[in-house]
């Protein structure tokens, strides 16, 4: 199955965590790669190093977000870690080791221009029939959404930053 978590509300890399997290359960092995963020660490990382270490793997293969306040990345590396992070994908499907894989802000990637829709179809295409590939970030093209299997759009209603407050660790982070 190819599934999308999408939209400008929070909880698009939550709900794919929450689907390691049930696979996990079944013993399935996961893959997670990282597409826009850093290498700073978030929670995730600290619940996979620490007690899912056996079932998944997560791949940081981003250096930030792009054009945000703080990113003082050149374009060029920014397009450059995403060429890699694709590479890497394609490299983790063709070694049919993960039952899933999600792809962890790659369309948001493609909202900054960083990867083409064309080459994200192109990757989901080669899917085995036996793995399942989440998508997650915002702006999901409508090609994209027409070629997913499920897809579900996150709409903010309300978020604390709204009200500037700061991110919370464990909830944002």
């Amino acid at each position: 199955m190819i599934i999308v978590y999408t939209g400008n509300g929070k909880g698009k890399t939550s709900a794919a965590l929450g689907t390691v997290l049930r696979a996990s359960g079944y013993i399935k092995r996961s893959g997670i790669i990282q597409f826009v963020k850093d290498g700073t660490q978030y929670g995730e990382h600290h619940a996979v190093r620490h007690y899912l270490n056996d079932v998944v793997d997560m791949f940081q293969a981003g250096i930030g977000f792009h054009d945000v306040p703080g990113d003082d990345q050149e374009e060029i590396d920014h397009e450059k870690a995403v060429r890699e992070a694709m590479e890497l994908a394609y490299r983790i499907l063709e070694s049919e080791k993960y039952d899933l894989l999600v792809l962890d802000e790659i369309l948001t990637a493609a909202m900054a221009g960083l990867v083409g829709k064309e080459a994200i179809l192109k990757l989901v295409r080669t899917v085995p029939d036996d793995v399942h590939c989440i998508l997650t970030g915002r702006g999901a093209e409508r090609d994209i959404i027409e070629y997913a299997d499920l897809v579900t759009e996150m709409q903010e209603v309300k978020h604390p930053f709204q009200k500037h407050k700061n991110l919370t660790e464990g909830i944002d982070y």
